[in-house]
């Protein structure tokens, strides 16, 4: 597994400033930026060419690489033959990452469905298994890791994928801040709440999970039923400054991914800042 000396910023896909160019551009442009990497977005299906996978992992010693997996997962759906299809999806995820050099990746797991949190805990955990075991046998070492989310008819508070992550030693939490603030309808969006949740994340699952972070940071808009989409970060309440400032205390190292509309604006934003504290 790779080793951080400090946290990155990276951006969630390409750069807007690539247009229709290619991944040569978008490195290009990371590097005029300043930014430390980039989130493989393969959230409309796992789809990268060998020539990509070989220059994204060519690119990989010099930055930071992660993947975003499919919506179209939901390890709870009633039906057998989509819960596979979205174990598989993960798995192609994770293997086409791994080969492009990424050190982590993230998906929504599953939603509730009208039934009880033990319930689809234990259903999400039966499925996480399988992925795990089925990445072993394949020698395939990557974190595997479900991401907080932003409404409460979803699977996966701070609490359920500490526990989780708790029980397999791929998995980790991908820390959505901006979908926990939705979730909990404005709460977790001052400084001592995000070192609450840093500190649960550390006393819980050992310096490892900040040492090897994975995170999501943008601006958001949400109302009564949680999130309801993303913003830039200056156009919402998000209250990023004491974000930055809790995870320098705690120095984390790793990954934090810039999801705002503006990805790579708000990236620099966010770094230049980080950079003063």
């Amino acid at each position: 597994m790779k080793k951080f000396e400090k946290l990155n910023f990276i951006t969630a896909g390409m750069p807007l400033r690539t247009g229709k160019g290619s991944y040569p551009d978008a490195f290009d442009i990371l590097r005029e930026m300043k930014l430390d990497g980039m989130e493989l977005e393969f959230v409309h299906g796992v789809r990268m060419g060998e020539e990509s996978r070989e220059f994204v992992k060519s690119m990989s010693k010099d930055f930071v690489m992660t993947a975003h997996g499919p919506f179209y997962i939901n390890l709870n759906s009633a039906e057998p033959e989509k819960i596979d299809a979205s174990v598989q999806r993960i798995i192609d995820t994770a293997s086409v990452a791994l080969s492009a050099g990424a050190f982590s990746i993230t998906f929504h797991a599953a939603y509730y469905m009208g039934q009880d949190k033990p319930t689809v805990y234990n259903q999400v955990r039966t499925q996480t298994e399988r992925i795990v075991n089925i990445l072993k046998e394949q020698k395939k070492e990557i974190w595997i890791r479900p991401e907080t989310t932003g409404k409460e008819t979803q699977w996966g508070d701070i609490d359920e994928i500490i526990k989780l992550s708790k029980e397999f030693d791929l998995v980790l939490p991908c820390v959505d801040f901006s979908h926990i603030h939705a979730r909990t309808f404005g709460r977790n969006n001052t400084y001592d709440e995000f070192c609450k949740i840093l500190n649960k994340i550390g006393k819980k699952l050992g310096q490892t999970a900040l040492d090897n972070f994975h995170g999501h940071l943008a601006g958001i808009d949400y109302t009564g039923k949680g999130e309801r989409k993303h913003l830039n970060l200056e156009e919402s309440d998000m209250n990023y400054k004491d974000l930055l400032k809790a995870l320098k205390s705690f120095d984390v190292k790793g990954a934090l991914v810039c999801e705002s509309p503006n990805i790579e604006d708000d990236c620099k934003l966010m770094k230049e800042f980080y950079l003063t504290l």
